[in-house]
Parts: C-alpha cells; structure tokens; sequence
C-alpha cells in the first residue's frame, strides 16, 4: 500500500536523488487549470496540481490521488503530454521530474487543499508562473 514519507526522511532522500513526480493537466472552454501555491518553495506563484508518485503506487493512481487530496475532485486520464525535468529550477527543492497527463474532472466540484490558495482557468501561461511552464501545449 503506497504511503507518504515523513517530512524529515523525505527532505533527506530527495535532497539527494531525483524525485518522480505526475502533474494534471486540466484544460476546459476557460482555458487550463493553475493553482496558486501557498506554501514553499514557489509560494505565490502559479502551477498546476502534481505531486510525488509513491512507493508501490502506479502513475495512474497517483495522478487520481492528487486530484483528490489537492483538488477534492475524481478526475480521469486522457494521456500522457510529457516530461517536465525541474534540473536547477529555482522554483522547486531537489530534482523533480514530472510525468505531465492531460486529465479530466469527471467528478466533484473543486475544493483546494492548503498547499494552495486560488484556482483559475489561463488561456496560455499565467504570468507569475513556475519555470519549467513554458513549453506546455497549452492550447
């Protein structure tokens, strides 16, 4: 059964290695889901939902994991967009390499957790962005 690590074990293995991690890409008629971080690193910037795939978790669950825990929502998968790799980004801790889905909400109505603060759809990359964003298709 896939489980979160404590902070401080977390903090100390991925300030050492690369982290797998999957990100929900959510596009409707207003354009791309972005959250606003609420925490750091990247406090106040905006991003899209992701996480840390789990040990003993699959893509898919993890995908369908973070849309509940940060955006209260059941979403489905459409398909994998591609790779983000954070390597030496300034907006991130350790070396993130996302797994981008486009997903959609196919349950639910959106209800953020506390690693964020707003939500809003973006035609096109929000300023005030994280920096590994902006070659997205995000139309």
């Amino acid at each position: 059964m896939a489980k979160k690590l404590p902070l401080d074990v977390y903090k100390e293995i991925y300030l050492k290695v690369p982290r797998l991690a999957v990100e929900l890409l959510i596009k409707n008629q207003n354009g791309v889901l972005w959250v606003k971080r609420n925490i750091p690193p990247g406090q106040g910037l905006w991003y899209i939902p992701g996480g840390t795939v789990l040990l003993d978790e699959s893509i898919e669950d993890a995908l369908k994991r973070i849309g509940r825990e940060e955006l209260g929502v059941e979403v489905e998968i459409i398909g994998f967009i591609k790779v983000l790799d954070w390597y030496k980004s300034k907006d991130v801790t350790g070396h993130p390499i996302s797994l981008v889905h486009e997903v959609r909400i196919v349950n639910g109505e959106i209800k953020l957790d506390n690693q964020s603060s707003e939500y809003r759809y973006f035609e096109g990359l929000p300023e005030n962005s994280m920096d590994a964003y902006s070659d997205l298709p995000l139309k």
